[in-house]
């Protein structure tokens, strides 16, 4: 469970990520930054700690748990799991694109 596993599922993702067009930044706790720019077609992830539209802090463990469909996002945020900062209907935008 590292950064690069979790960054290459998300390209795998790519083509359904872009469709959020906002930008959104994973920080995961110390371990390091994941930054999805879905403005842009097709949508970037990179390592860069820029301002987003909506940051969620959260586990590289949890998030890769919520991407491989194991970690319920609202369950997941209802715990503490998964904290979200700035426009929480980007979240849950995103969490429809997730399931």
């Amino acid at each position: 469970m590292s950064l690069d596993s979790v960054e290459e599922k998300m390209t795998a993702m790519i083509g359904d990520l872009g469709n959020l067009n906002a930008t959104v930044k994973f920080d995961c706790k110390g371990e390091g930054i994941i930054f999805l720019d879905a403005t842009c077609s097709p949508a970037e992830i990179s390592h860069d700690d820029d301002v987003a539209d909506c940051t969620i802090k959260i586990s590289t463990q949890n998030l890769e748990k919520l991407l491989d469909g194991k970690l319920d996002p609202m369950l997941g945020f209802t715990m503490g799991k998964i904290k979200v900062k700035g426009s929480m209907g980007i979240a849950m935008k995103l969490t429809n694109l997730l399931n």
